[in-house]
């Protein structure tokens, strides 16, 4: 088929959502579809087998794009919709795979004979929006019903979870695909070769990490004030990767009231590529969010790296992970605290957790299985195509 793919997002770069969709772009084309992939001005052009880049540049004074909302993503977004109604005009598809915010782009072109509409839906929109800016909390209505009238018109939706499935199916979708995101394969486990630095300092303290940004909704604060409860003895060596400047001058000055100035390092920002690297130096991994119920990409990554992952015990997880996988606590610190104790208790039974964890990103979440899902969504979309008596030119 001929596929749209719409990314609104700088590409590719090392980040989150631009690496799923390299994945997404790049198992369509080995699928044998013909794909041309609209994106952004931002980002660097890989060469990926049956796919075209083409980018919108009616943006090209927004010099990036950070996460979230903003006005600069509004003006990229305008320009995505003005050069995906270009591209429909010019060129015959079968479909529009639209990703995230550009489901609303692409439904005026997917009426009557038009293509098809396939939503990527990575997150629920109105629920981010709220809870990120909540100010903007009366516009959630509006939001809402503007995300229904997506999922209801679209042929095919394809949610990055179960949670999120629900609320599609609750919305009418016709219908629905879970297509998770990939663990990614661990690497050699020899840092020297891979120029990455180590990040133990003591041989006798167990070393926990967490890796991600420091927004609110990430539970530092949470794993902090867990870390505090712990005796002195009891307290791993606590490195944090990620964050910027004023997040992680926060959480220092938190660290430092709890006496945790000896525990905790922020070490900012590395980079995605050596993520797994990092990992593998760990004896346990923290998940400590709050609030969510997308389970995060680096949860999958985490898996797949084998070390034991104490995670807090909201749907975001435990969508993936339960207690033969993980580590979990409830959302309080004496709960956490609770958790980092077991996981820290027995080095045989964190390695029989992270092993376990391990099977399982290999098995439900590796690229094969990421493949194998998007093969059949794909197929009977198809299907549902043609069985409409509708065929390629």
């Amino acid at each position: 088929m001929r596929i749209l793919l719409v990314a609104p997002q700088p590409f590719f770069i090392e980040r989150g959502t631009p690496i799923a969709v390299r994945y997404l772009a790049e198992s369509l084309g080995i699928m044998g579809h013909e794909v041309d992939l609209l994106t952004t001005h931002l980002g660097e052009d890989v060469d990926l087998p049956g796919v075209t880049i083409h980018r919108a540049r009616g943006a090209r004074s927004v010099k990036s794009l950070p996460i979230g909302f903003s006005p600069a993503k509004l003006m990229v977004d305008a320009a995505i919709g003005a050069a995906m109604f270009k591209m429909v005009r010019a060129k015959r598809y079968d479909v529009i795979h639209a990703v995230e915010e550009s489901v609303f782009l692409a439904l005026p072109l997917c009426r009557g004979d038009g293509p098809r509409l396939v939503y990527d839906m990575d997150s629920v929109l109105s629920d981010q929006l709220i809870e990120k800016y909540s100010r903007l909390r009366f516009i959630g209505s509006a939001m809402e019903a503007l995300e229904k009238r997506a999922v209801g018109s679209a042929e095919l939706v394809m949610p990055v979870c179960e949670a999120i499935a629900d609320r599609a199916r609750g919305w009418g979708a016709r219908q629905v695909h879970v297509l998770p995101d990939i663990a990614p394969a661990p690497p050699p486990n020899d840092l020297a070769a891979a120029h990455v630095p180590s990040i133990r300092e003591s041989e006798t303290r167990p070393l926990a990490l967490y890796v991600g940004n420091l927004d609110h909704y990430q539970g530092i604060g949470l794993l902090l004030d867990s870390l505090a409860i712990l005796a002195p003895e009891e307290r791993p060596d606590v490195a944090i990767i990620g964050g910027n400047e004023p997040s992680i001058n926060t959480f220092t000055r938190q660290a430092a009231t709890l006496g945790l100035d000896r525990d905790v390092r922020f070490l900012g920002p590395r980079p995605l590529a050596d993520l797994m690297h990092y990992l593998a130096q760990a004896d346990i991994l923290c998940s400590p969010r709050i609030k969510g119920i997308n389970t995060p990409m680096k949860v999958y990554a985490y898996m797949a790296s084998g070390v034991p992952v104490v995670a807090t015990d909201i749907l975001s997880h435990t969508q993936v992970l339960d207690n033969s996988t993980a580590y979990l606590g409830d959302l309080t610190p004496n709960g956490y605290a609770q958790a980092l104790r077991q996981a820290l208790r027995s080095d045989a039974d964190r390695k029989a957790i992270g092993t376990a964890a391990a099977a399982r990103a290999k098995q439900e979440y590796g690229l094969d299985r990421f493949r194998q899902r998007l093969s059949e969504a794909y197929r009977l979309l198809e299907q549902a195509i043609h069985g409409n008596g509708e065929q390629s030119p």
